[in-house]
């Protein structure tokens, strides 16, 4: 039954691969530099969620509604995002990417695909062909295992 334990040095190797890949990720809004980190996410945040009110935002990141206001200031006031009132609650106020905020988006996931297809080049087809297969089961194990899991974190 080798195939159900869990391996220190699986463990080990994934812990690896999860710091590269979130060094990766933060690097990648550094290289772009148009935004914060946290800014960052909440553009990813919107792109996922579409039009959304700060509530919902603060939700999706886990993060207090003053500080979604706070990052969305900043955000309108560059153009990123762009701010309305909800026609059916003139109280609610909603939050939607502008086209230079999807540029932004764009330009980070183009630098991320770059990076890591320079990496997977490193990788003949057979090691390719496994790291896929197996990066998919563990997918799916994730979330079996976390249900909360209900989309990506917004990076």
């Amino acid at each position: 039954m080798q195939g159900k334990r869990v391996f220190p040095t699986a463990v080990e190797a994934l812990q690896q691969v999860t710091r590269d890949l979130l060094g990766l990720a933060v690097r990648s809004v550094d290289e772009v530099g148009e935004v914060s980190l946290p800014q960052m996410r909440l553009l990813f945040a919107l792109r996922d969620e579409g039009q959304s009110s700060c509530t919902d935002l603060a939700h999706v990141l886990g993060v207090s509604g003053s500080s979604v206001t706070r990052l969305a200031d900043r955000l309108v006031a560059s153009g990123h995002v762009s701010r309305s009132t909800d026609p059916q609650s003139r109280s609610r106020v909603l939050l939607a990417l502008t086209e230079h905020g999807t540029e932004v988006i764009a330009a980070v996931l183009a630098w991320r695909s770059r990076e890591l297809t320079r990496a997977l080049r490193s990788l003949d087809g057979e090691a390719l062909d496994a790291l896929t297969d197996s990066l998919s089961v563990l997918h799916d194990a994730l979330r079996v295992q976390h249900r909360d899991l209900t989309g990506p974190v917004p990076l």
